[in-house]
């Protein structure tokens, strides 16, 4: 707006990647494999769950967690759904561990993701370009914490990325296509860092998130390169 040349992603892109809720919406209608996941929004004391076709219902944190229960399985993972480098976004193995999530995740966003956890290698692949973009080698993050949370992110010197992902070199083929076809779908421009999941058991691809302006710190090293 104020004519500044900037590198990266237009606003259409970089708004639709930061909320996760309409991510996942423009990622779905691509065809693109995702975690199951529920959308929910903070109304005052109480919570509106809001299903896949976009009905409200006004229902209380007790209320809210049985829906979750009943339509994903724990571990569940609580995200604020406009919040980037994981801050706010907290893991549930419990009904009483899910109350207090979605209630720390509500202080950051009233609109809020509940996603079934996956077991597996959590990876990351680059998009450079335009209409013609390439997608990078597959990298792999090994966190040093439980989860890729803030401090696992940017406070903790353990946390590092394998290039490439210990994963197979089909996978990795899969998921710079899809990579790029989720860049695209959100109108991507520029650079963008897209992650993903390989379930350990099904070796099943899901995209996790779009990162239109990844972040980039000292404690996010490469160890090694081939």
């Amino acid at each position: 707006m104020i004519k500044v040349p900037y590198v990266g992603c237009k606003v259409l892109a970089s708004s639709l990647a930061m909320d996760k809720v309409y991510t996942k919406i423009i990622i779905e209608k691509a065809g693109i494999k995702q975690t199951k996941s529920e959308y929910i929004r903070k109304f005052n004391e109480n919570y509106i769950y809001i299903d896949k076709t976009f009905n409200e219902k006004i229902c209380t944190i007790d209320e809210i967690c049985e829906i979750m229960e009943k339509n994903l399985k724990y571990p569940m993972f609580v995200k604020p759904s406009n919040s980037g480098s994981s801050v706010g976004v907290n893991k549930a193995e419990t009904k009483e561990e899910l109350k207090e999530m979605i209630k720390i995740a509500s202080k950051y966003d009233k609109k809020i993701l509940v996603e079934q956890g996956i077991v597996g290698h959590e990876v990351e692949c680059a998009v450079l370009g335009n209409e013609e973009a390439i997608a990078s080698n597959v990298g792999e993050i090994k966190s040093a914490e439980e989860f890729y949370s803030f401090d696992a992110k940017y406070k903790n010197q353990e946390s590092r990325t394998l290039i490439p992902a210990e994963i197979s070199k089909e996978n990795q083929e899969k998921i710079r296509k899809l990579a790029i076809k989720a860049f695209k779908a959100i109108d991507g421009k520029g650079l963008s860092r897209v992650d993903f999941f390989v379930e350990d058991k099904t070796e099943e691809i899901y995209l996790n998130e779009i990162n239109t302006l990844p972040g980039f710190t000292r404690y996010k090293y490469v160890s090694e390169v081939i």
